[in-house]
């Protein structure tokens, strides 16, 4: 979904196909296998809206400092899955991703999640204020549109 005023992506997407690595002893996909994706999504997502040239260009980097997933209902081998994320909220030196994983054939949510970021001076290690050049990169999705957005 793109914001039609800004032709940023709001929400990205990508699709996955479930292969038998990912899964665990129950042939489910592992639950690591999940916060591989929260990661993937957010440096996609991240690379195509500017943030990440953005970023580099100030010295810094996205260190996560916290993430939670719920598991709804599991995913099997050859399941096509579409991983959802976008950027909730931006505060002083710090942003909220979001995450929802999606099942293609049968549009069943599968899981849901959340990162906290926090964008780290490349010098000092130590937390810095985000730039517009960086909140600017994204379009958010407050949580009170979540629902209008997936149902």
């Amino acid at each position: 979904m793109r914001n039609q005023e800004t032709d940023k992506p709001s929400i990205y997407r990508y699709e996955i196909q479930v292969v038998s690595e990912m899964l665990d002893g129950n042939q489910h996909v592992n639950n690591v296998v999940y916060v591989q994706w929260m990661q993937d999504a957010a440096v996609r997502h991240s690379k195509e809206s500017g943030c990440t040239r953005a970023t580099k260009e100030i010295g810094a980097s996205w260190v996560a400092r916290s993430h939670w997933i719920k598991y709804l209902r599991p995913a099997v081998l050859d399941d096509r899955i579409a991983v959802h994320t976008w950027v909730s909220n931006f505060r002083k030196a710090s942003s909220l991703r979001k995450y929802k994983f999606v099942r293609i054939n049968d549009q069943a949510v599968l899981a849901e999640g959340e990162t906290d970021w926090v964008l780290v001076d490349g010098n000092t290690g130590k937390p810095r204020a985000i730039p517009a050049s960086i909140s600017e990169a994204f379009t958010l999705v407050p949580q009170e549109q979540e629902s209008a957005i997936f149902g």
